[in-house]
């Protein structure tokens, strides 16, 4: 857990804590309660209950543990909103949360009110401990409010009307940069977060690693690259594959980037719309991603690769969440914003890892199995939320988010 909040040593925190909340309540402005309802798919969350889990962290890490005579704004709630912390007890089952039709949406916001206006009034009195967990509760709502948009996508994508969730800029013509690859060092590197200021547990210990010579593309992969992919058969030849790969693109019946259409449209939180060319492939899997480099010659880059290449590049620049907006890739772009990157490091402890004592250390270590590491940051990542040693995890076949794909290979 991170050591930075504390008392006179971080004046930023409060303010940070509710603007985050802003955030995801404009986030949710457009959406009606049944937008806010559904549940696209079980690995998906209804956008009402991202409201109310973020809520109830709050209520439960800071509010009942640290504020004496704090009454739980509904005692029936915390079954309802607990994700997966088996230390806080039983929990409504995560492939059922779209079946919530109550609390309504209007309800859940004032249990936001309600929370929020507790935090205030306490945060002057906290000790630390509670501090701390105050910056943890920021990083894991700003994940949520990530999540928030990529699953409200795929519920507006399930409509036949093909709603939208809000407008975006029309498609610009761009000149794409051609692909090219620069040297990464030789050698024994360090990798991992810092020791001071705010990172996950999973993204410590800081420790060394060697790099072979290797070389990592300047830019990520186009819309433009991955139709030449599809034109040349890339999914319907096996060798390019991994086995459990390629099993999963015949059983799912897997031919594109998913929302694209045979039109050359895709669908996006502003409706169909026809696809940028010029823009980074999103919504692909690690299996594709995979495939498309072993096709185009090269590889994916592994995980310290890729955070030694970064770790000179500004997080906060790029295409990134900012308001309440749709947000969708965009041509151009550096190593941070647009989509998340694929590594071909599996989501593994550090050396010398320890998980966070309590619930909070069920945060990242229990999740260390069958995930693969993304690294940057996407179009719908809060600005100023992503590093370099960040590590984002999904498995293999996940591509509901803003993943994409920068390539690498042996030099």
């Amino acid at each position: 857990m991170a050591t930075l909040a504390r008392p006179g040593a971080d004046q930023s925190l409060g303010p940070r804590l509710f603007a985050t909340r802003k955030l995801t309540l404009d986030l949710a402005a457009p959406l009606s309660d049944a937008d806010a309802t559904i549940q696209p798919f079980p690995d998906a969350s209804p956008a009402k209950w991202h409201l109310a889990h973020t809520t109830w962290f709050f209520e439960t890490f800071i509010l009942r543990d640290h504020v004496p005579g704090y009454r739980l704004f509904d005692e029936r709630w915390p079954f309802l909103f607990n994700s997966y912390y088996d230390g806080e007890g039983p929990r409504h089952a995560r492939p059922k949360r779209g079946m919530l039709s109550r609390p309504s949406l209007d309800e859940v916001r004032s249990y936001r009110a309600h929370v929020d206006d507790a935090l205030e009034r306490a945060l002057p009195k906290l000790g630390p401990v509670a501090l701390d967990l105050i910056e943890l509760g920021i990083n894991h709502e700003q994940q949520h409010q990530e999540l928030f948009l990529t699953d409200i996508l795929a519920t507006l994508a399930e409509n036949p009307l093909e709603p939208a969730y809000g407008e975006l800029p029309l498609s610009a013509c761009f000149a794409i940069e051609p692909l090219s690859f620069h040297p990464g060092r030789d050698g024994v590197v360090e990798i991992g977060a810092a020791q001071t200021g705010f990172a996950f547990d999973s993204e410590r210990p800081r420790h060394r690693i060697h790099l072979a010579g290797h070389e990592i593309a300047n830019r990520k992969i186009t819309n433009r690259e991955w139709r030449e992919f599809i034109d040349d058969g890339g999914y319907r030849t096996p060798t390019l594959w991994l086995s459990e790969g390629w099993d999963w693109v015949q059983r799912e019946g897997i031919s594109a980037p998913l929302y694209w259409h045979e039109d050359s449209t895709e669908f996006t939180l502003a409706g169909r719309r026809e696809v940028d060319w010029a823009a980074p492939v999103a919504h692909v899997s690690y299996f594709e991603a995979d495939a498309f480099a072993r096709w185009a010659g090269a590889r994916l880059p592994s995980e310290a690769e890729w955070e030694d290449f970064a770790a000179s590049a500004d997080p906060n620049l790029g295409n990134q969440l900012d308001s309440g907006d749709a947000v969708a890739p965009r041509p151009g772009g550096g190593m941070f914003g647009d989509v998340w990157e694929w590594t071909q490091s599996a989501f593994a402890a550090y050396p010398g890892f320890a998980p966070a004592a309590g619930a909070v250390g069920e945060y990242n270590g229990k999740f260390m199995c069958s995930q693969f590491v993304l690294k940057g940051a996407s179009c719908a990542t809060p600005r100023g939320h992503s590093r370099a040693s960040y590590r984002n995890f999904f498995p293999p076949s996940a591509r509901w988010q803003f993943t994409g794909v920068r390539l690498a290979r042996d030099a």
